[in-house]
């Protein structure tokens, strides 16, 4: 019985990426030629996420910084923190808690810089206002979603990119998103460094 349920978990995300292979394909060849743009003109990559998926912002960063699978440049990437407690004033209540990522963008970003959100629901307030905040440095948005994507893809300019993994379990929906993740990596590499083979 527990074998099956960890095969049908395999059989489950296996089936989710190769439907969504033909229609995420788009919004992630945008979000590379975003990125591309961002780091050959001097700007940088922020990269957040809401609860678990701060871990991936994470990640994120790291393989920006250190490489994916070949030799190149370092990029400039940053993932925020998702400790809101370094970030409130001594004695203040939680009047900030929405704004803990915000305030980063506001003091780090800059225009041409881009920012990337990842968020499972799409409906993390913290998240919300990020975007908002990366709006008003003019930084362009890539939002990673899942579902229809909320709040998250209410606040999406036309000048951005969502990318929304059409499912509602969470555990499917990172797992996109660490594909996707590794997408873009590829991606700009490929752009920068040439074709190579899978």
């Amino acid at each position: 019985m527990l074998e099956q349920r960890i095969q049908q978990n395999f059989i489950d995300s296996a089936d989710l990426k190769y439907q969504s292979a033909q229609s995420l394909s788009v919004p992630i060849a945008a979000a590379v030629q975003a990125i591309l743009a961002c780091v050959t003109g001097g700007g940088k990559i922020l990269a957040c996420g809401a609860g678990v998926s701060a871990c991936q912002a994470q990640m994120f960063a790291a393989l920006c910084v250190s490489g994916f699978e070949r030799e190149r440049p370092e990029l400039a990437a940053l993932a925020l923190s998702s400790d809101s407690g370094f970030l409130a004033p001594a004695g203040s209540s939680s009047l900030l808690s929405a704004q803990y990522v915000a305030r980063q963008v506001r003091a780090l970003g800059q225009a041409g810089d881009v920012l990337v959100v990842l968020s499972v629901t799409g409906s993390d307030a913290c998240m919300v206002e990020a975007v908002e905040a990366a709006h008003e440095r003019d930084m362009m948005v890539i939002v990673l979603t899942g579902s229809t994507g909320a709040a998250l893809a209410g606040r999406v300019r036309e000048t951005d990119v969502l990318i929304c993994v059409p499912h509602e379990r969470a555990a499917r929906v990172r797992e996109t998103h660490e594909l996707v993740l590794h997408c873009l990596c590829d991606g700009v590499d490929n752009q920068l460094l040439g074709e190579q083979e899978l």
